[in-house]
């Protein structure tokens, strides 16, 4: 839970530094990178590391993560300007990479079926906190200490973590191969390749240059490309980082396929409701903060009690129903009327976060249930991997859509100069005096109706993950019992 923590509150507290490490290091031009080129290393790392656990042991590859990334936080706490910054913490991302796969890979080694509810919802209330403390410690720091404590304050949890780790993890003697294990260097590097162009075409597209501009068709293309040259070197491979059973067994494929929809449908809270709180509902960032944040304490709640429903009806139709509330609940934005009251979209907030609780927690659980030891952490990392780059692709897709929508209902304004992206919104609702009365209401407007577009695209998602269960899902997940001697 201290590894995990590590790489939850990262990314988190770093978000209400920014001013800070803008106006001491420069780099206004580029500080998205601080965000995207984390997020990067950490999910295109991931099938690496889950395979490499898979052949070597889940505890070096987590001593190693934490290494990595207490190394990162501290490279990032010495840096001299915006670029180093961010290359330092690309190699936090590195490690942050091993904690997230390994540590979720772990809890479903220790601990047999029934008990592993309990555990994962452990875990979720990590998440939970981290999201709720982290806006608040990274503001404490860079108000009233230095923006480089947030770097720093990794290192002694991230120590203590480690010596826990090291003394504490005992993980059961396995047959040794009766030959050298092989890694998959080529295939590391193609997947690395492969996922960096991509989720660099979708992270920047859109914001550094236009969709249809020269450098983003140029990224698909070669991610594409290099995709093409990916899928020849793990069929040729003997150990491949990716291997065709992922995608090949139903219940991995079809949980792949959900979990990556879920990470679609999950950039319309995190990403929007801020944004939707501050401009229509005219919240401070702390109180709109609040308002997502009610979703991180009815989901580990929900995740807690899942084991109740799939126990009797089983993971594929406990998720099923998770999606389905989450669909309804997602529809029902939209009717909030305008522009309300905080209570409302909380409301929605609380019931999303229960129903994501019933989908997402039953799905980890089931999926990894149905491999043994050498293939759990390959399993797991394809999950987290999918999730990821759902996310990914949600915040590009879902970006274009509010943008357009704004851009369209502001066509006609009555007042010039008013913005048409949703990043220069609250920048001008904040002037007051910037813009008249009627102005003011038709930019929340648009912002409604921007916003309300978009959920209707997370709903879409919602539907997306609920066809990839009821068309590709078995209807009971093959689960496989491991005699409790060979758990750590």
């Amino acid at each position: 839970m201290l590894g995990m923590a590590l790489a939850a509150i990262d990314g988190t507290i770093v978000s209400t530094a920014v001013p800070q490490i803008v106006g001491d290091l420069g780099g206004f031009a580029v500080f998205s990178w601080l965000f995207s080129g984390y997020l990067l290393a950490v999910t295109v790392t991931l099938p690496v590391y889950g395979k490499l656990s898979d052949t070597f042991g889940r505890k070096p590859v987590l001593i190693a993560g934490i290494v990595l990334f207490l190394v990162g936080s501290l490279l990032c706490a010495l840096a001299w300007n915006m670029a180093a910054l961010i290359a330092f913490r690309i190699v936090q991302g590195l490690g942050g990479g091993a904690l997230q796969g390994t540590v979720q890979t772990i809890a479903a080694d220790l601990y047999p079926l029934k008990d592993r509810p309990r555990i994962q919802a452990k875990l979720s209330t990590v998440w939970a906190t981290s999201a709720v403390a982290g806006p608040v410690v990274g503001g404490l720091l860079a108000g009233y200490a230095d923006w480089r404590w947030i770097f720093l304050i990794n290192l002694p949890v991230g120590a203590l973590a480690l010596w826990l780790v090291v003394r504490h993890l005992h993980e059961p003697a396995r047959p040794r191969p009766k030959t050298r294990p092989r890694i998959d260097w080529a295939g590391a590097l193609a997947v690395f390749a492969t996922g960096t162009l991509l989720l660099t075409a979708l992270v920047q597209g859109g914001v550094a240059w236009p969709w249809l501009s020269a450098p983003s068709l140029g990224l698909f293309a070669a991610s594409a490309a290099l995709a093409a040259l990916t899928v020849v070197i793990e069929r040729r491979a003997a150990e491949p980082i990716i291997p065709g059973w992922v995608w090949r067994r139903r219940t991995i494929a079809s949980v792949n396929l959900a979990l990556g929809a879920m990470g679609l449908l999950m950039v319309a809270p995190t990403v929007f409701l801020p944004t939707y709180a501050q401009s229509v509902l005219g919240l401070g960032p702390i109180a709109a903060g609040f308002v997502l944040s009610v979703m991180t304490l009815s989901w580990p709640v929900s995740a807690a009690l899942s084991d109740r429903v799939y126990n009797r009806i089983g993971f594929r139709l406990t998720a099923i129903i998770g999606m389905s509330a989450a669909l309804l609940v997602l529809l029902a934005f939209p009717l909030l009327p305008y522009p309300g009251e905080p209570w409302q979209p909380a409301l929605i907030m609380l019931l999303l976060g229960a129903a994501l609780g019933l989908f997402q927690l039953p799905l980890i659980v089931g999926v990894q249930s149905t491999v043994g030891w050498a293939e759990r952490g390959t399993t797991t990392a394809s999950v987290l991997f999918c999730r990821q780059v759902g996310q990914s692709v949600g915040a590009a897709v879902f970006g274009a859509v509010a943008n357009g929508v704004l851009a369209a209902r502001l066509l006609n304004a009555p007042a010039p100069g008013l913005p048409d992206d949703l990043d220069a919104v609250a920048r001008t609702l904040e002037d007051p005096g910037a813009l008249s009365a009627a102005a003011t209401d038709q930019l929340r407007r648009a912002v409604d109706a921007a916003v309300d577009h978009v959920y209707i695209g997370a709903a879409g998602a919602a539907a997306l993950a609920l066809l990839a269960l009821v068309v590709l899902a078995p209807r009971r997940f093959p689960v496989i019992t491991e005699p409790e001697d060979r758990r750590p």
